[in-house]
């Protein structure tokens, strides 16, 4: 290339960051009793310190109800000062700080949010499993308010950006999606009705951020099943919330309910998965995982930047920015996706696996030395997210899946 687009600064909306690399969302389940920690705090400080352009903390639920995780924030009043503290220090090192603020919807239990996990329709999420009752409209328009809320919190907290899930089979994704959404009444049926929780959420969060807050969305390119979402609908999302004047899309794919691997790809470590549960409250799942974890969490083959030949359909018919994620661990394909006319990279394992990968990139580096065994994934569904080169004394079973899935 003739010139260097990685590390040239670009505006994102009202905000501008000195490259073009961000730290994806990426949950990293370090926020002990749903609260910053000092874990939280030494991850993204070191990432802003590895030379990111901006790095997201992920993944905040707007209020209790949407809480799927014990180590997931929950946006509330008192936490605001030790986020402003790691605000603070993520400017500090040069870099901007991004949120991602979301509902996770049927996807928690009882014991976790505090009452009976909701949707956008009655029903069983298996990979919980738990019932989930429908909301009511007035429910709908009140978490559509906490959307607004959670933003404004934002703001006061320091964060320059705040990012929508409105993917990955979530609540807004629920309602996007015919295989979640079996309403009957304004909220469901077409396309129209479907988006429109997304809609009021989005109008809530963009009063919020007014004028000096970057607003962009995680959106699905496809649900990755039959019954789901398909690229054609998904484009047309894609088009309504560029109507909106977010400021950027992310293009992502998969339903974790559903097709959990389509997202994060390659093979999901279940010895690892189980190993890490909690034998006395999770033993009934471990045992299942066991016995067709297989199946449940079925295998999509990795390849680098998995997501670029859809996405680019998105880049073809959309003017607003776009920030490609999906499996960028080498220089020569992150230029690829540059060069191809998207603005913006996100990154997640290849951080998780060094914070200080950007300033390698540019110092020389071509490529990640992550092999995407997926340990880092298959932990932080019970411990802080972590790559097992950090860890000692793993066990030998778990070391000979991690080889297993390394070499495939």
């Amino acid at each position: 290339m003739e010139k260097d687009i990685l590390f040239s600064s670009y505006q994102l909306g009202p905000i501008t960051l000195k490259n073009r690399t961000i730290r994806a969302a990426a949950f990293e389940n370090m926020c002990y009793d749903n609260k910053p920690s000092q874990d939280l705090f030494d991850y993204h400080v070191n990432v802003a310190k590895g030379g990111i352009g901006m790095t997201t903390v992920a993944y905040a639920a707007v209020n209790r109800s949407g809480v799927s995780f014990k180590g997931q924030l929950w946006m509330r009043e008192e936490i605001i000062p030790a986020l402003k503290e790691l605000t603070d220090a993520i400017h500090k090192e040069g870099a901007k700080a991004s949120i991602q603020l979301g509902h996770c919807g049927n996807m928690t239990h009882y014991s976790t949010c505090g009452q009976i996990p909701v949707g956008a329709s009655t029903g069983i999420n298996i990979y919980s499993p738990t019932i989930a009752r429908r909301l009511k409209e007035k429910e709908i328009e009140e978490i559509a308010k906490d959307f607004g809320k959670a933003t404004h919190m934002a703001r006061q907290a320091g964060f320059d950006c705040v990012e929508i899930h409105a993917g990955h089979g979530y609540l807004i994704s629920q309602f996007l999606s015919p295989y979640t959404n079996k309403r009957r009444d304004k909220f469901g049926g077409s396309l129209e009705n479907r988006m429109r929780f997304m809609k009021m959420a989005m109008e809530e969060v963009l009063k919020a951020a007014a004028d000096d807050m970057a607003v962009v969305v995680k959106i699905n390119m496809y649900d990755g099943f039959k019954s789901g979402m398909q690229l054609d609908e998904c484009l047309l999302v894609a088009k309504e919330l560029e109507k909106l004047n977010v400021h950027a899309l992310i293009l992502s794919a998969g339903f974790v309910s559903r097709a959990p691997m389509h997202v994060m790809r390659g093979a999901m470590p279940i010895k690892t998965l189980a190993y890490y549960m909690d034998m006395w409250r999770y033993w009934w799942l471990k045992m299942a995982l066991r016995l067709v974890g297989k199946y449940m969490l079925a295998e999509v083959p990795f390849k680098e930047a998995y997501f670029l030949e859809d996405a680019k359909k998105f880049r073809k018919d959309l003017k607003i920015p776009l920030i490609y994620v999906g499996g960028l661990i080498s220089r020569q394909k992150i230029d690829e996706v540059l060069d191809e006319g998207f603005e913006y990279v996100q990154i997640a394992r290849a951080l998780i696996h060094d914070t200080d990968f950007v300033n390698k990139l540019k110092n020389g580096l071509q490529q990640s030395e992550c092999k995407h065994s997926n340990y880092c994934i298959a932990r932080m569904y019970t411990l802080e997210m972590k790559c097992y080169h950090c860890v000692e004394n793993l066990p030998k079973k778990i070391k000979k899946e991690i080889e297993k899935n390394e070499n495939k």
